[in-house]
């Protein structure tokens, strides 16, 4: 059932709104109070802008703002700006991201802060429910008047220009929109300064980066623990005790996931029942503390699961904010000049996201090397192989897709937020590379999935050796059932590439219960 998602003037959006509009069918619905209100702030400009100079409405852009454009020229002004920046190059984004990209865009113009006509609002709106996705290049914003570039292809769909994917197919934006009945938008006062003004596009990848790593989050949770009851260590490191005594909240809620996970595991031991009666081993058979990768998972998901949640209140808010330039305000009946479009809030927290998704994806290969290293397990055959072992493979070359996928990570991990290099003739002295850190981040964010995939792989086949099944948890059961659904046991060599594919398809769209997250 298609739902619709009426937006809320005082609220604005959530990450969970962004996630029903672009990966749900919900349809997005203004209700009349937000287009009064970005009504009543284009009468005021159009009003007030009568015989003032006022940037990017009589002036030339950036350092050309010194040059008066001539009254008869205005118009053309806001139809060069959109052209002129349309310079984008590389790989098109993808469609989510471009959906975000527009969600963002529009979100800014509903605040009433940018003097737009209600038709432009209407046809973004339309774009966004009938899922045209303009053809944004990946190259081209250095995140400082924002994303200039990228906005300026979005803008050109809506004039009727450049190209848009519409049902799985490019096509021109004129031809698309004659198909649904829409008008090109044409330009009143600033809108063509105002859509190509802002940080949108940085801002809606970072969105889906921020919904993609939490599910990343859930995962390796879900994967910590059941190493953990393959390895049956004792549960005392998710204890509320010790993790009460470190006053991170993080820590303390992975912990408290991960307890709740063992509830009812009887893969996982009581070290009261072992080690704290008589026992009489001289070496112990089983180790007394299980290596970092399994025992430290709250220490080292703790910080991350916290970032996650300042990124997801510093993108939310910039969502919701008026990002363009100038600032258009009814009340103080004024137009602000400043640069509420610099994306640093944005550069910085995808720079920290892409981080502590790195050192995720890091304890996730280093769980993978322990079901991997027999001698490091104990248990298990080298590369969790199930068949004739120096005949047989396993997932032994896995590894090497997980080794070095990890490792572009890190390298991807430097931070972009501080590589500003001065452009447009040093009128852009200092910026913010947030776009560039979003793409970063969405890069790492992808290599974690597709280390996690081998992850998974390893642990299920480990499981099937051990014949632990009917010793998980019931949570962690009902994963291994759903993965042996669609990846089953295998003995034998085989190409492994789709099920890669197909395990990272799965990661994704998982809908994980954990409690406490």
């Amino acid at each position: 059932m298609i739902e619709e998602y009426i937006y809320n003037t005082d609220s604005g959006f959530s990450l969970d709104d962004i996630k029903a509009l672009v990966f749900g069918e919900a349809k997005l619905s203004l209700p009349a109070d937000t287009l009064n209100k970005v009504d009543h702030c284009f009468h005021f400009l159009e009003k007030f802008s009568k015989e003032k100079i006022i940037y990017g409405i009589n002036t030339g852009f950036g350092p050309m703002a010194q040059y008066r454009i001539e009254d008869h020229s205005l118009k053309e002004l806001q139809y060069n700006i959109i052209r002129s920046h349309s310079t984008g190059a590389g790989e098109a984004l993808p469609p989510i991201y471009v959906k975000a990209a527009m969600i963002a865009r529009l979100s800014t113009f509903l605040q009433g802060y940018s003097g737009v006509h209600t038709e432009l609002i209407v046809l973004l709106t339309e774009f966004i429910n009938h899922n045209v996705f303009p053809r944004i290049p990946a190259h081209g914003g250095v995140g400082a008047s924002g994303d200039l570039v990228q906005l300026a292809h979005i803008a050109l769909t809506l004039i009727g220009e450049g190209e848009v994917m519409f049902e799985g197919n490019w096509d021109s934006s004129e031809n698309v929109m004659k198909k649904l009945g829409l008008t090109p938008f044409k330009v009143r006062i600033r809108e063509g300064l105002s859509v190509t003004n802002g940080t949108s596009v940085m801002t809606g990848i970072g969105l889906i980066n921020l919904i993609y790593a939490r599910q990343l989050l859930a995962l390796s949770v879900t994967a910590s623990v059941m190493v953990n009851e393959i390895a049956s260590s004792f549960d005392d490191f998710a204890s509320p005790v010790l993790n009460g005594t470190k006053r991170h909240s993080g820590q303390q809620r992975i912990a408290k996931m991960m307890l709740s996970c063992f509830e009812d595991s009887r893969s996982v031991l009581k070290r009261e029942e072992i080690l704290f009666t008589k026992n009489e081993e001289k070496i112990f058979s089983h180790k007394v503390q299980p290596y970092y990768s399994l025992r430290c998972v709250p220490q080292i998901l703790g910080p991350i699961l916290d970032t996650i949640d300042t990124a997801e209140k510093v993108l939310v808010n910039e969502l919701n904010s008026a990002c363009d330039n100038p600032i258009i305000d009814p009340e103080t009946e004024s137009v602000y000049h400043g640069g509420n479009f610099h994306g640093d809030y944005v550069s910085f927290e995808m720079d920290k996201l892409k981080i502590a998704i790195t050192k995720l994806t890091m304890l996730t290969e280093r769980q993978l090397n322990y079901l991997f290293h027999d001698r490091i397990n104990g248990i298990l055959p080298p590369f969790v192989n199930l068949g004739v072992l120096g005949l047989n493979y396993g997932l032994q070359a896995a590894q090497f897709t997980a080794t070095s996928t990890t490792a572009e990570s890190q390298t991807l991990s430097n931070p972009m937020y501080i590589h500003s290099i001065p452009c447009n003739n040093d009128n852009q002295d200092i910026v913010s590379m947030g776009t560039n850190s979003a793409l970063l981040a969405k890069t790492v964010i992808d290599n974690g999935f597709q280390v996690m995939a081998i992850h998974f792989m390893a642990i299920v086949q480990a499981i099937d050796y051990l014949q632990s099944q009917d010793k998980l948890s019931g949570y962690t059961r009902g994963i291994y059932q759903e993965l042996r659904d669609f990846f089953p046991v295998f003995k034998e060599d085989t190409p492994k590439y789709k099920e890669i594919e197909k395990m990272i398809v799965w990661l994704k769209n998982k809908q994980l219960s954990l409690r406490h997250f």
